[in-house]
């Protein structure tokens, strides 16, 4: 029996910037030691539907590309197939070229084929010599004529290891317009349809998806394939374990496929990351990456790891993301043509065994932040590990213009990354984890940010308090934390456009530099200007000229932690450019925070490993089915 493993897709939407994705243009140079389109033969109107495209006369067109390349080496490393074939269709005079690549991005041409009138090519390719990375992918040049690529795929005869559906877990808080739009096009995706056994829309929110225009049309087409579950607001993890709940009563799923709530969907994606569960040799995690939905050429998630010092993630060669692929095509990307492994992937789109689900459990009970890294560290250690398939994407609203690390997120950012520490680092204490940790908060307050700071003292007076605070305050710890914000002005953002706000000296300018350059402090110096700058703040009351007027004014990129603190008060654009926050220097508010930042992280250090006992004691109930299913009970 033939299995499709991978279709070739054009795009659902009629974007530009959505081309280099699927189809490569044939001429590219280099200027500036980067690659530059130079003749876009790609265009929107060659796109004849979904698996259709024309090639004009006397060009070249490649689907060497993100979504239409196959990715080898990841199925020669994860799976036992060692041979797939890939089907042609095609209308006109052209000829068809197959390519590979190794772990290096080496270009080697593989076949040749010249067709005419209405063909089907097939071309037999092993997958034995991928180990270290490698795609495949064809080209198709016309003739004298126009040439039309009506359709093609990428097949095997080899038979999955397992072939069960999955089931599909959104959990969406006030994001209804993004849910519609991601249930309509599954609605509109029969291909992705015939892997899917349940989609559970967990509605946290006030803004229901049920009441949104169309979605009545679209509910009566998915029928009985959607189920909506309102709940309760617990969280990214609550909603997701819901689905992981409901899902282990599905005798026809074999897997949970996690999808966040503002995103938009490849639904090609879905359906090959299914078949390329049920071809694993053993369970596994298979991740989608992750394209910024405000600019969507731009790919931000590859592989993601957990670095044991400081336990923190990270992308797996970060300083080459986010990749633009409207600026460098697949082919001339060779870091895109390794393998890479992760540690974890986010749950944008991870599709999760329920093998996996009924060894180690569900979610931990942690709101948001961390729960997905976590359940991929965990399963790793039972023997399920995580892989971040290329060709499987979405487009996420990226973090861009955001920095959650200072509004109500950044009490489970600290807490939630101590407990993951608890439960699966290997280094004494946790490494340098907890002086990092204290090095953030050294940094708020040399910032004049006090309320990620009270938020971060909170969260680590829960984490020593035990683990059975994570499902008592599941439901209360986020509106606490915004409830928090009264307490601390610099959260307001200045938006009344009757009063502009200035400061004494005016704007700061700066030219743009590389990190850590001219005047960001490294080594020695940042030692002796920590320093200097805690003692300053300590002993030196502000000026109260500064207090009644902001100091200074920057930009948010320019509001770095060795500016800042030069001043007793400033005017800094939100990170969003909606309006601007007011940072003003409280010296009693610093003495007291910094001293009860420096009392907790000893503490934490003398009992890490008595709370570690405690915590990996804790584990196996806090995130049982039994558990959770008392949590949505408890909750309804």
């Amino acid at each position: 029996m033939t299995h499709v493993l991978q279709n070739v897709v054009f795009p659902l939407d009629r974007d530009p910037d959505l081309l280099p994705l699927y189809a490569d243009p044939e001429t590219w140079s280099v200027i500036d030691e980067k690659p530059v389109r130079v003749s876009n033969r790609a265009q929107l109107g060659n796109i004849l539907g979904r698996h259709r495209a024309r090639i004009s006369a006397g060009r070249r067109v490649s689907l060497g590309t993100y979504f239409n390349a196959f990715p080898a080496s990841y199925w020669q490393h994860w799976t036992g197939v060692r041979e797939v074939r890939l089907t042609v269709r095609t209308t006109g005079p052209a000829t068809i070229l197959v390519y590979r690549s190794n772990g290096s991005g080496v270009k080697q041409r593989i076949d040749t084929r010249e067709v005419a009138g209405a063909a089907i090519t097939t071309f037999d390719l092993s997958l034995t010599e991928y180990s270290d990375g490698g795609w495949i992918w064809f080209d198709v040049v016309a003739d004298e004529k126009h040439a039309i690529l009506e359709g093609a795929e990428w097949t095997t005869d080899e038979e999955p290891a397992r072939s069960g559906k999955t089931s599909l877990g959104i959990t969406t808080y006030n994001k209804p317009d993004y849910c519609i739009d991601t249930l309509g096009a599954l609605a509109d995706a029969p291909d992705a349809l015939e892997v899917v056994d349940r989609i559970f829309l967990i509605d946290q929110g006030t803004r229901l998806v049920e009441d949104q225009p169309g979605f009545a049309e679209i509910a009566e087409k998915l029928g009985e394939t959607l189920q909506v579950i309102r709940q309760q607001n617990l969280g990214g993890s609550g909603g997701f374990s819901r689905s992981m709940h409901e899902t282990l009563k599905r005798p026809d799923s074999d897997f949970v496929q996690l999808l966040d709530d503002d995103v938009r969907l490849e639904p090609e994606s879905l359906r090959r990351s299914v078949v390329f569960g049920r071809y694993a040799t053993t369970p596994v995690l298979v991740g989608g990456h992750m394209f910024d939905l405000l600019d969507r050429p731009k790919l931000h998630g590859w592989a993601e790891v957990v670095d044991e010092h400081p336990f923190m993630w990270r992308n797996l060669y970060q300083e080459k993301m986010p990749h633009d692929f409207g600026v460098a095509n697949l082919r001339q990307s060779p870091l895109l043509h390794m393998r890479m492994d992760s540690d974890y992937n986010g749950w944008w789109m991870c599709l999760i065994p329920l093998a996996t689900i009924r060894d180690v459990g569900l979610s931990l009970p942690a709101f948001i932040k961390w729960d997905d890294a976590e359940f991929c560290l965990r399963a790793r250690e039972a023997g399920y590990p995580t892989l971040s398939l290329p060709g499987v994407a979405l487009w996420h609203v990226s973090w861009v213009n955001k920095d959650d690390t200072i509004d109500w997120q950044a009490y489970f950012h600290a807490r939630n990354r101590i407990v993951a520490a608890l439960l699966h680092s290997n280094a004494p204490q946790g490494g340098r984890l907890l002086k990092h940790s204290l090095r953030v908060d050294l940094k708020h307050l040399m910032m004049m940010q006090y309320y990620p700071v009270a938020l971060r003292a909170r969260a680590l007076r829960d984490v020593l308090s035990g683990p059975e605070h994570m499902r008592r305050n599941l439901a209360t710890a986020m509106p606490a934390a915004r409830e928090l914000a009264a307490d601390f002005p610099e959260t307001v953002v200045h938006r009344d456009p009757s009063r502009v706000l200035h400061s004494r000296k005016g704007r700061q300018v700066y030219t743009p530099l590389k990190a850590n350059e001219l005047d960001s402090p490294t080594g020695l110096r940042l030692r002796i200007f920590t320093l200097r700058t805690l003692l300053a703040h300590w002993l030196r009351e502000p000026d109260p000229a500064n207090l009644s007027q902001p100091q200074v004014e920057f930009g948010k990129g320019d509001a770095q932690w060795w500016r800042v603190p030069h001043f007793d008060s400033a005017l800094v654009s939100s990170a969003d450019g909606s309006g601007k926050n007011v940072y003003t220097r409280n010296r009693g508010q610093y003495r007291r925070m910094l001293a009860e930042s420096v009392r907790l992280h000893r503490r934490l250090r003398r009992d890490w490993s008595k709370l570690q006992s405690e915590y990996r004691a804790a584990l196996p109930d806090l995130v049982s089915d039994e558990s959770w299913r008392k949590i949505f009970e408890e909750q309804a």
